[in-house]
């Protein structure tokens, strides 16, 4: 099993987890939360309304971060992240990336379009550069624009989501490609981020089981939602954005709307209604989640089934284990 991650990251991570950039969702209160707890936090740049209220998002991680890390030299304080669109979508992409050259996010991932230039851009300052893949094609290409990390977006992610098999994929994406890999779809618990290093992933994605945590922009209805959601609340449609994602249907009910007869993403776009305000989202994990937590406690929780599952593992006769000391 390799270590394919920089010492700079893995010595300050108590787990090798990336709470997902979630969109109305993530904020820099979760993204210092987890960052603090030991495990990467990230956000969307769109989640910031103007490029001065990114400023002031950029400013207070890396400052708050900074402080942190100089009154507890000895605590694990894991590196943040900024998502981009980088598509003609992204009206404000030229002024997001002098944000990014001035505060120097270390790590920048990249969503809709050819990353780079972002490339050239964050590795002057040292920084790395994952992109979001649903397929082989797409992977093939961020490889070639020679992005440090993909993140495999598989069947079972919240939001736009891809459709493929966490295992299938991966195993194909290592048929080419040996740098690091960040598993995204379905993950929700320490036995599941412990099954994705089993299997070669170096970091997962995790979205879903932090929107009900204390510190997310989430509202009150939202969390109680997902709190009393399971799998089969879950739906998979382009009709709220044209691109296909996975909703809860519960939301999609309280809007007056059939999940079960949908129109096209033009009809809906009529209605003034919108994805992600009206409609809400969440993945295939949604069933992990049981109580509103702050992040700290929702990291806890996760190392102990981790360490648990790890330690049960090592019980077992060595040619049945899948496991090693490595993934300690």
């Amino acid at each position: 099993m390799k270590n394919r991650l920089p010492e700079w990251i893995s010595e300050h991570l108590v787990l090798p987890v990336i709470t997902a950039p979630m969109f109305l969702v993530s904020n820099p209160q979760l993204v210092i939360s987890a960052c603090k707890s030991g495990v990467i936090g990230s956000f969307p740049s769109l989640n910031a309304r103007t490029v001065d209220d990114l400023q002031v998002w950029m400013s207070t991680i890396t400052e708050e971060l900074v402080r942190s890390r100089a009154a507890e030299p000895d605590r694990k304080i894991a590196p943040w992240a900024i998502n981009i669109v980088i598509r003609h979508l992204n009206e404000r992409l030229e002024e997001e990336l002098e944000l990014i050259k001035k505060y120097q996010p270390p790590f920048v991932f990249t969503a809709l379009g050819d990353p780079a230039p972002v490339v050239e851009i964050v590795h002057a300052y040292g920084g790395i550069v994952f992109s979001d893949v649903t397929n082989i094609y797409h992977a093939k290409k961020a490889v070639k624009s020679g992005v440090d990390g993909l993140i495999l977006v598989c069947g079972g992610a919240g939001g736009h989501a891809g459709t493929l098999n966490s295992f299938a994929f991966l195993s194909a994406i290592r048929e080419f490609w040996d740098g690091i890999t960040v598993l995204a779809g379905g993950i929700a618990s320490g036995q599941e981020i412990l099954a994705a290093r089993t299997i070669d992933a170096d970091l997962v994605f995790m979205g879903t089981r932090f929107i009900a945590s204390v510190e997310s922009s989430a509202g009150d209805d939202y969390k109680q939602m997902l709190i009393d959601a399971s799998i089969e609340d879950i739906i998979y449609t382009p009709t709220f954005s044209g691109i296909p994602a996975n909703y809860l249907k519960p939301s999609i009910v309280s809007e007056g709307l059939d999940p079960e007869h949908l129109g096209s993403y033009a009809e809906f776009a009529k209605t003034g209604r919108k994805a992600w305000k009206n409609i809400w989202s969440a993945g295939h994990g949604v069933g992990r989640t049981k109580s509103i937590q702050t992040v700290a406690e929702i990291v806890n929780e996760l190392q102990t089934e981790y360490d648990q599952t790890l330690a049960a593992f090592k019980q077992l006769p060595a040619s049945r284990s899948p496991l090693n000391r490595s993934l300690n």
